[in-house]
């Protein structure tokens, strides 16, 4: 595992999407987005994700020249196209819409359908918090999942974020339905490594820690094993109706990679018009402190809340580099020449 610098890295991959046909802006977004990710401990959703982009837009499976289009407006939530455009730009521009919503009304909710992959989602969470906005945005995908008791792939792990703004940091939930997603099994399999605790089935319906069997059974073991799986449902159900847009089963019939045709909601809160921001600064902070005072449990770590990792590895990542797999690493440089 070697270290690459931000800015490098950056340049590097708006490079290579420029090379894949991406305008000039939307590759720098683009780039900055897969960087932040991977400076935030997320490779998985970052670095490691360009080259796929980059076959998807060669594909044709991603429209790089397609923006989003207003269906319709009812006040406090607006319905848009996203014309199976460029995941990344999409979302920011309906994060962006919902909080211009949200400073005019208090509440903003853009239902974006027929979109396509928007890499982590936290971004989005980040992107709002940090200027001083609550979110709730969740995406569906593919079916990539058993449901709970099931053997076959049903449901997508339709990643589902959370994000408080406060000044010493935001709290930002990031998660899937899924116990780990499956770019959290390779990145742990290039390393060589063991999951921290069983993600899933083999082939022989084994649950196990190795990452390469589950991969390759697809049997990935739902968060909360039938709660994730009964949130997974609703949360795909919720965004195709909120969006009137594509429901997993009709996404597996598109067939053109993951997330292509996906539904998503952005549902943003300005929290100045409710209990203000002394109040919103003060709750956030007494809620992230009373977490960190937790005594550790047996051979733990300190005890974080959402979005603290991800703050500390981006500290440290700026210092010292960004790690990124050599064989990834060289992938995206060939992209890019």
């Amino acid at each position: 595992m070697q270290r690459i610098e931000f800015s490098l890295m950056q340049q590097t991959i708006q490079r290579a999407l420029q090379k894949a046909g991406l305008d000039d802006e939307s590759a720098r977004i683009c780039a900055r987005i897969h960087t932040e990710s991977s400076c935030d401990g997320i490779s998985s959703h970052g670095l490691n994700r360009v080259a796929r982009f980059v076959d998807y837009v060669r594909k044709g499976w991603v429209n790089i020249h397609a923006k989003p289009e207003l269906e319709k407006s009812l006040g406090a939530i607006a319905i848009y196209n996203g014309n199976r455009g460029i995941g990344i730009t999409n979302a920011l521009f309906a994060v962006g819409k919902a909080m211009e919503m949200a400073k005019e009304q208090g509440v903003g909710i853009v239902a974006l359908k027929n979109s396509s992959h928007w890499m982590r989602g936290g971004s989005y969470g980040w992107y709002a918090a940090e200027r001083g906005m609550a979110a709730i945005c969740w995406t569906n995908t593919e079916s990539c999942m058993p449901a709970w008791g099931g053997k076959n792939t049903r449901i997508g792990n339709n990643p589902f974020v959370m994000a408080v703004p406060r000044a010493k940091g935001p709290i930002v939930l990031d998660m899937a339905m899924s116990q780990y997603s499956y770019g959290k099994l390779q990145v742990t399999r290039l390393k060589n490594e063991k999951l921290p605790f069983p993600g899933g089935y083999d082939k022989d319906g084994h649950l196990t820690d190795e990452p390469g069997p589950i991969e390759a059974s697809m049997r990935i073991l739902p968060t909360g094993y039938w709660k994730g799986s009964g949130l997974a449902i609703v949360l795909d159900a919720m965004a195709a109706l909120l969006s009137a847009g594509s429901p997993t089963h009709e996404i597996d019939k598109i067939g053109e990679g993951s997330c292509t045709g996906a539904s998503q909601i952005f549902m943003v809160f300005d929290p100045s018009q409710l209990g203000g921001a002394e109040f919103t600064n003060r709750m956030a902070d007494g809620v992230a402190e009373y977490v960190n005072q937790s005594e550790p449990a047996e051979n733990s770590r300190d005890v974080r809340y959402p979005g603290q990792t991800a703050a500390l590895n981006r500290q440290e990542n700026l210092r010292l580099g960004i790690p990124a797999d050599e064989a990834v690493w060289d992938e995206v440089m060939q992209l890019a020449e």
